[in-house]
């Protein structure tokens, strides 16, 4: 049984050549570009760019749209006077009601 050998520079170029000589008769076997089939493609092409353009267009438009009802509604609600503030309450007021929570717990767990 032979071993395995390794190739030489000389075998080596030989698959180079070889390889770029299949992939030239390949490129030379290749059907001629149809004029027809490149304009085709062409205008499609154009077609569908110029669509996704008017796409684009609505799209920033829409986004546009929404932020100036936006803007408009944030001063429509600048112009409407904040409501009234509850008093500041003391600190004995803040006890009190404190102090009413506590017991309304204390009372809660007592009845169960």
């Amino acid at each position: 049984m032979a071993g395995f050998k390794l190739p030489d520079y000389n075998d080596r170029m030989g698959a180079s050549a070889l390889a770029k000589q299949k992939a030239l008769e390949q490129l030379k076997a290749k059907p001629p570009v149809d004029e027809a089939v490149v304009a085709a493609k062409a205008a499609a092409r154009e077609a569908r760019e110029a669509a996704e353009a008017e796409k684009r267009i609505a799209k920033r438009a829409a986004e546009e749209e929404a932020k100036r009802l936006k803007r408009e509604k944030a001063e429509a609600a600048a112009a409407v006077p904040a409501p009234v503030a509850a008093p500041e309450l003391s600190d004995a007021d803040r006890k009190a009601i404190r102090d009413a929570k506590y017991a309304a717990r204390k009372s809660r767990t007592r009845s169960r």
